[in-house]
């Protein structure tokens, strides 16, 4: 009878990416691996009994690193823990594994495919794909049960295919697995990119001042590639850029209206290094020069100072 070890090391050796057994529950092992490949698409069938395993940064393959890895239930229930997201799943559900990042599985006695998509195939980036994995996609409505049904049967049945009807058949259900996970992106992203949005804004208001504040530097602040961070505000009134600007303009409008400071010193303190640009800038968002406030306060001063005079009888 095959033992946890002996099994874990056969799904290496079956080119699934490798993982480590935690425990699992009761005396009597069983569980079963069978592969079958369609073009460049690799599927296995698993059964496998209560327990856990997991995959740490060591185990990682550098051969791992060109592949998705896409779990379906079909028996049975699995956590899939990665990335900080937790995956409950049920029969048909499924999940993206990035195989080359620690994960942890614990399941009741199940019944699961793997499906081994190229990286390369699926054209996700990496916000994204940090966004899906280790995220439950359910698999009894929309893209994702067409890709469930598809991948269940597929597991059981790949022989017949000639090579050129392979390669268009694993296409056409890459395309499925593209819009399934296009699906997921698009149910779980306004919810999340408009509390990403609130905290950016929050760390631009916090850091006006800064002269070096620009997109590159938000961006990088947290975690994502400018590209990620212009897309998050595409549908906003103001780019980023645009955002940080108005604001900055607007603080040095309330200064300038409410002090006697001059406006290159207001100007400098909002981030705005050059202050005849500042001033080219102020004059045509609000049609009149920034430093008619400033005469307009020294104006008012003297006059209060003149009308206390004459109530004193100076």
């Amino acid at each position: 009878m095959i033992n946890a070890d002996a099994f874990l090391e056969t799904l290496a050796t079956s080119g699934l990416p490798p993982l480590r057994g935690r425990r699992h529950v009761g005396d009597d092992f069983r569980a079963d691996v069978v592969t079958r490949d369609l073009g460049p698409l690799r599927l296995a069938e698993l059964v496998t009994p209560e327990g856990e395993c997991f995959r740490d940064a060591r185990s990682a393959r550098d051969a791992d690193s060109e592949l998705w890895q896409i779990e379906l239930v079909t028996r049975g229930w699995v956590r899939a823990e990665q990335g900080g997201s937790t995956a409950v799943l049920g029969p048909a559900d499924l999940v993206l594994i990035d195989p080359v990042r620690p994960v942890r599985f614990a399941s009741t006695a199940t019944t699961h495919v793997t499906m081994l998509v190229p990286r390369r195939s699926l054209r996700l980036g990496p916000d994204d794909a940090a966004r899906l994995a280790g995220v439950r996609i359910r698999g009894d409505c929309g893209p994702g049960a067409l890709v469930s049904s598809l991948a269940r049967d597929m597991a059981r049945s790949l022989d017949g295919f000639r090579a050129d009807e392979a390669d268009r058949s694993a296409a056409a259900v890459i395309e499925l697995i593209s819009v399934a996970l296009s699906a997921q992106l698009g149910n779980s992203r306004p919810v999340a990119d408009e509390a990403l949005r609130t905290r950016i804004v929050g760390f631009i208001e916090a850091r006006l001042s800064d002269p070096d504040l620009a997109p590159a530097k938000v961006a990088a602040a947290h975690h994502m590639s400018v590209r990620r961070l212009h897309k998050l505000f595409e549908n906003q009134p103001l780019t980023v850029a645009a955002l940080i600007r108005r604001r900055r303009l607007e603080r040095c409008r309330a200064d300038l209206a409410g002090t006697n400071r001059t406006v290159a010193a207001v100007a400098a303190n909002w981030g705005f290094a050059d202050p005849a640009h500042f001033s080219r800038l102020f004059k045509a968002t609000y049609g009149y020069k920034a430093v008619a406030l400033t005469s307009n306060n020294r104006a008012q001063i003297v006059n209060a100072s003149a009308a206390r005079h004459a109530e004193d009888g100076d």
